[in-house]
């Protein structure tokens, strides 16, 4: 049915100060199918280059009603009739010379096919998109891509895959690695977030769902409603997908890798230190390992959704874009060393959080590599006492475990904190953390025999004044320095591999890593904990907390499914061990001053 319909309705608008064109038909040529999408244009006869956004969250979907409190909150400047949740502003963009795609993924919308979002399918879906629009006789060739979240993740993949026409990309706050960024962290399944966002966001918008006119979800699905049970099978359901695939090289995984060295056009990231549980590492990593020439990497902070229409946000994204878009370069994007590849906000004082205005406070400066080449990476040693200090332990140390419940929760967590003395003098702190951790569990009397261990660490900042500072998580939550996490069985790390670093083991997460954990036995692990950036003031301290389960700062991802951490697998008293042949210690990366 779907695949004979062309543009039969397809409507051209002018009553708004660009061309509006809803349902523009894209035929597939990757697969069967077709993809709708709407096209805003400038009422100008030159050819303009095109930003394109490809995502499951409708493209006829107002902000207004996706998310009405955080429209309220937009700068007015980017608040239009047709401006849509985490993607440019039609009539802001079209007023500066560019036309707006904006498409409903595979599946979803007004787009038929089955909704298997950020799958290999719909890469090479989003690939037929783009080259559509630089192939449209008012596209002047080039396409950019600039979105936030889903429309930045997206952006990794099918700039890899090197569709004609696209000439820059711009991921604000998206995912670069499927497994390790967003579905399982350390190995561990963060299932609370993507269940919220699949049941929210995406499922409610599938294409054929009935009701969502009555709903103001946009309106009901052009060739009809279709029946839940044909739903259901048109649709891969990530909570299934991901609580059932455990290893990157089951396929469901496997599907989703590409080479980040294959990304080789100009690409500007844009990381938030405080979206420490999906998207910051993927900003990071992406920048670190894409091929492009002219590669450039901004560092915010903020709640994810309202930096991205900040004036002076804005202002880069445009500086940017322009530049390789239109040739037009103000800045000198496109020269060599012009423009440093890193920009970075440090986070100095306690300001609050969810709150722009005062974290407008925060200073910026610019950097010449990634990680900063003066870092002086410091070992902060754990002892028996609880303390995190620099002094290495002496020799020799006596033997000693201190113990925590194993399988904590949110509410009822089981942690243990390691406290540094007061910091001397202003000290900053930027760039990854690794924890090296001797751990152990054992079984409760009355319980089941483990057979692994979940490791869950969080960077706290104490203030001088003894108050913990948090800052602006992804919904505006408070949240701590950053968060790292490890599940026991996957602690495998491959040295040879060309991304292994010291501050940043590489795993591989396959099935063939899996090791054993057995009652008793001591395992020496290091823990990956996600970048961070933060300028201690004289007498303030740090806290690392090792815990079994999720702590304080982390809002919306949740690792909670009662499958992937059951009582069978994790209960009983886990360990942290100290003596001769176990030292315990977090590696900071400590930035002295230029």
């Amino acid at each position: 049915m779907p695949n004979q319909i062309k543009d039969i309705y397809h409507k051209d608008e002018t009553s708004f100060p660009y061309v509006y064109e809803q349902n523009a038909t894209i035929q597939l040529r990757s697969s069967e199918g077709l993809v709708r999408c709407n096209v805003y244009r400038p009422k100008i006869s030159e050819r303009v280059p095109v930003l394109v956004t490809y995502g499951p969250y409708g493209k006829d979907i107002p902000y207004k009603d996706f998310h009405p409190k955080s429209f309220s909150e937009v700068n007015p400047d980017h608040r239009s009739e047709h401006s849509a949740w985490e993607t440019p502003d039609p009539q802001f963009w079209t007023s500066h010379g560019y036309a707006v795609v904006r498409a409903d993924e595979r599946g979803t919308g007004q787009s038929p096919g089955l909704l298997d979002t950020m799958s290999r399918g719909t890469s090479e879906a989003f690939f037929d998109v783009v080259e559509w629009a630089a192939e449209q006789p008012w596209s002047s060739g080039k396409v950019g891509l600039l979105g936030i979240s889903y429309f930045a993740g997206s952006q990794w993949r099918v700039a890899a895959r090197k569709p004609k026409g696209l000439s820059a990309i711009v991921p604000w706050e998206g995912m670069s690695d499927y497994y390790r960024d967003r579905c399982r962290h350390g190995g561990i399944l963060s299932n609370a977030f993507i269940r919220f966002w699949w049941d929210r966001q995406v499922v409610s918008n599938q294409y054929g769902r009935p009701g969502r006119a009555a709903r103001n979800w946009g309106p009901d699905t052009l060739e009809g409603n279709l029946p839940e049970e044909e739903l259901v099978k048109n649709r891969q359901d990530q909570n299934i997908d991901n609580l059932n695939n455990h290893f990157r090289d089951d396929l469901y995984y496997a599907s989703k890798e590409y080479d980040m060295a294959d990304i080789q056009v100009p690409l500007l990231s844009v990381g938030n230190w405080g979206g420490i549980l999906l998207h910051l590492r993927g900003n990071v990593e992406g920048f670190v390992n894409a091929g492009s020439e002219f590669k450039y990497l901004r560092m915010i902070t903020g709640r994810h959704d309202l930096p991205f229409y900040y004036k002076e946000e804005v202002e880069v994204q445009r500086s940017f874009l322009d530049a390789f878009l239109k040739g037009e370069d103000r800045e000198g994007w496109s020269k060599k060393g012009a423009v440093p590849p890193v920009d970075i906000v440090l986070r100095k004082g306690d300001v609050g959080f969810n709150d722009a205005a005062a974290e407008r406070a925060y200073a910026r400066r610019t950097e010449n590599e990634w990680p900063i080449a003066r870092t002086q990476w410091k070992n902060f040693y754990l002892t028996p006492e609880q303390g995190l200090t620099k002094e290495a332990p002496s020799n020799p140390q006596p033997h000693k475990k201190l113990s925590y419940a194993a399988l904590g929760t949110l509410e009822k967590p089981s942690a243990i904190s390691f406290t540094t003395a007061p910091f001397a003098a202003e000290t900053e702190i930027t760039g990854n953390v690794v924890a090296h951790l001797n751990v152990s569990v054992t079984a409760d009397a009355t319980g089941p025999t483990p057979t692994d261990i979940d490791l869950f660490l969080t960077l706290r900042h104490i203030s001088p004044a003894g108050k913990e500072v948090y800052y602006t998580g992804t919904a505006g939550d408070p949240v701590p320095l950053t968060k790292g996490w490890l599940r026991v069985s996957l602690r495998q790390t491959n040295p040879a591999h060309p991304k292994h670093r010291a501050h940043l083991p590489w795993r591989e997460y396959t099935r063939a890593d899996a090791r054993a954990v057995i009652p008793g036995e001591v395992y020496g692990v290091d823990v990956e904990v996600w970048p961070t950036q933060v300028v201690l003031e004289k007498g303030a301290k740090l806290v690392l907390e090792v815990a079994s389960g999720d702590t304080q700062g982390s809002g919306l991802f949740l690792h909670d499914h009662p499958e992937d951490r059951s009582e069978e697998k994790l209960r009983g008293t886990n360990h942290i061990s100290f003596g001769p042949k176990y030292t315990n210690f977090v590696t900071l990366p400590v930035i002295p001053p230029k």
